[in-house]
C-alpha cells in the first residue's frame, strides 16, 4: 500500500525540524500524531433516514464504518430515552488517520468561506479538537441529497507532553492557525 503523502512530510520534514527547534537527541522523542476521533451527534428528532445518511456520510468522509452512540440516561425535557442513539463516532489510525488529516488540512478547511483559520488553543497536553459547523464542506459529502446541515468535533490526539509541542507539530503538519493579533495594553489608572 502506498504511504500517505502527509506521513512521508512527517518523517522527511517535521520530524528533523522539531529535533532541531525542540532539541531532542533521539527520534522516538518527537511528538507524532496518535489518532483522530470523528464524533458528530444529532438530536431525539432525528428519523432512522437521517441516522443512517450520517453514518453514510462519516463513512465516506473517513474511510471506515462509524459506530452509533446511545443515550446512557433519560432525559424527559430533551424527549430522549435511555437507548436512543444520539450520535456517531470514528476513531482513526495509520494510514486512513493521515489521508484524512491531508484532505481536512489541504481541502476542507480552506473550502470554508471566508476563512481566516482555526483557533489556536490547545488541550494542555498537545491535543487539539476542531469543531465544524456544517460538514459539507468535505468533498466526499452529496450537497444535492444532503436534508440538514450536521456539525461534527474533529479531536486531534497527540504524543506531545505539553502545547507548544502539539503546536509545532500541527504547524509543521500544515494546520492553517489563525493569527494573533497583539492586544492593546490597557492603561494604568
Amino acid at each position: 500500500m502506498k504511504t500517505p503523502e502527509l506521513k512521508k512530510v512527517y518523517k522527511e520534514n517535521v520530524v528533523p525540524a522539531l529535533m532541531k527547534k525542540l532539541g531532542y537527541q533521539n527520534i522516538h522523542q518527537v511528538p507524532k500524531i496518535e489518532k483522530i476521533v470523528i464524533n458528530s451527534s444529532f438530536g431525539a428528532e432525528m428519523d432512522k433516514n437521517g441516522i443512517a445518511d450520517l453514518k453514510n456520510d462519516i463513512a465516506n468522509l473517513s474511510g471506515q464504518a462509524p459506530v452509533v452512540v446511545k443515550a446512557k440516561i433519560s432525559v424527559s425535557n430533551f424527549k430522549l430515552r435511555q437507548g436512543m442513539p444520539v450520535g456517531v463516532k470514528v476513531t482513526l489510525r495509520g494510514n486512513q488517520m493521515w489521508e484524512f488529516l491531508y484532505r481536512l488540512i489541504a481541502i476542507s478547511l480552506p473550502n470554508i468561506r471566508d476563512f481566516r483559520g482555526v483557533r489556536a488553543k490547545l488541550d494542555g497536553r498537545g491535543n487539539y479538537a476542531l469543531g465544524v459547523t456544517d460538514h459539507s464542506i468535505f468533498p466526499e459529502i452529496n450537497v444535492e441529497r444532503q436534508r440538514v446541515n450536521v456539525g461534527m468535533d474533529i479531536c486531534i490526539t497527540t504524543s506531545a507532553d505539553s502545547d507548544e509541542e502539539g503546536k509545532e507539530l500541527l504547524q509543521l503538519l500544515g494546520m492553517p492557525f489563525r493569527k494573533q493579533t497583539p492586544q492593546p495594553a490597557e492603561k494604568a489608572a
